[in-house]
């Protein structure tokens, strides 16, 4: 049977790896609904390639795109906002979610898919920084399930036994000798270089990744080791493990996209060409396997892995993450909030790159701790996600 995808965020560059998976595989998969929010002409070629039946952009654009899409010779049905997002996301002709929008506005409809029993394949890894204990509880209730994206979660999920995979709190059981879990990091562009570099470093550089072809948002925050540190609280969720069991180890090939460590000393790694498509692909057709396009990897041409323990003085971000995640929930919000509005100041050209940290550890200083109960509404984590982005900015005007 075909299965029906709505891909949410489909300009970026987890929607480009995902589309291109799904036209090698027309007869499998069929691209029901699409959104976009800044590059609509991208949108609108997309929706003349993949003619999809449903597509989402912002409020103020649907009467136009509309328009636009009718001069094509497309009867697409347009919607728009956070409300159309939702609407695609709970589509009874929905089977499958690609939930790939950037940043805390990609939460509500993750969330409305998982109660609405989806099948949700996850690389808004906001959806679990801000919501973890609400979504995974979310996704149980309603029998959702829900596949990470992320090269390295996708990686880990790989190396662990089906049991855990299909019940994640199976992994506390004594039997599969879970010890640890290993998320790689390729170090950013900065790894060689000094903290005094970074400080000097400009947009153009920090966007610059060595390994990755990825956006702006998610680049810088490989540069600060933001995107690391986040990774590590949507692991803490989606393995049901405290912070303690997950370590982070940069290896610069970003050939091994993660380990998991066995109790009785093995190690199982999952390796593969740095291309998304390859998580996209094994989320995709998971339980079983088909051809993503990458590019194989060539052993014979690897010259050596390397690991390297993090300088937290240097990538400070990494270490506000553990706190955050000890903290609780709304130390994971804030931060994540305090995060995306200073990488837009540090876009925009209004502070350094290093006064990121900075101004996320202040925001940190500045919440109260705790964690909310996992019957809590979106209303209440987005409440806290705007208080924090408020007294945000006044640190940045500050800074500025």
């Amino acid at each position: 049977m075909t299965q029906r995808i709505a891909v949410l965020g489909a300009t970026g560059s987890i929607g480009d790896s995902t589309l291109a998976i799904l036209a090698m595989h027309p007869d499998e998969f069929d691209v029901y609904a699409l959104s976009g929010h800044q590059r609509l002409d991208k949108l609108l070629i997309l929706c003349q390639q993949f003619r999809p039946q449903r597509v989402c952009v912002p409020t103020a654009a649907t009467h136009d795109f509309a328009k636009r899409l009718q001069n094509a010779g497309l009867d697409t049905d347009v919607v728009g906002g956070e409300t159309g997002l939702i609407d695609i996301a709970t589509d009874n002709q929905t089977d499958t979610l690609v939930a790939a929008i950037v940043g805390a506005a990609g939460l509500p409809s993750t969330l409305a898919a998982a109660r609405a029993g989806k099948r949700i394949l996850l690389a808004n890894k906001e959806a679990l920084v801000m919501a973890g204990a609400v979504m995974t509880n979310a996704v149980k209730m309603h029998n959702a399930t829900l596949l990470p994206l992320d090269s390295e979660h996708n990686a880990i999920f790989q190396c662990l036994p089906p049991e855990i995979q299909r019940d994640t709190t199976q992994i506390h059981a004594p039997k599969y000798g879970v010890r640890k879990l290993w998320l790689t990091a390729s170090g950013g562009p900065f790894l060689q270089q000094t903290f005094a570099q970074m400080q000097q470093a400009g947009v153009a550089e920090a966007i610059k990744h060595p390994n990755w072809s990825m956006g702006q948002k998610i680049s810088v925050d490989s540069a600060t080791m933001m995107n690391k540190g986040l990774e590590l609280i949507e692991a803490c969720h989606l393995f049901d493990l405290s912070e303690d069991k997950i370590n982070v180890v940069i290896h610069p090939q970003s050939i091994i996209h993660s380990m998991v460590e066995y109790s009785d000393g093995s190690f199982l790694a999952q390796l593969g060409s740095p291309d998304m498509k390859t998580p996209i692909a094994h989320a995709l057709s998971y339980p079983e396997r088909m051809d993503s396009g990458s590019q194989p990897l060539d052993l014979y041409a690897l010259s050596g892995l390397e690991f390297i323990e993090p300088d937290l003085q240097k990538f400070a971000c990494l270490r506000l993450a553990r706190t955050a995640m000890q903290a609780g929930t709304q130390a994971t919000i804030v931060l994540n909030a305090a995060n995306e509005r200073a990488v837009s100041a540090f876009l925009a050209g209004r502070i350094r790159l290093t006064d990121i940290a900075d101004i996320n550890e202040q925001a940190l200083n500045q919440v109260s701790t705790g964690s909310l109960g996992h019957d809590a509404d979106i209303e209440e984590i987005m409440a806290i996600d705007k208080v924090a982005r408020k007294r945000t900015d006044t640190l940045i005007m500050k800074l500025a």
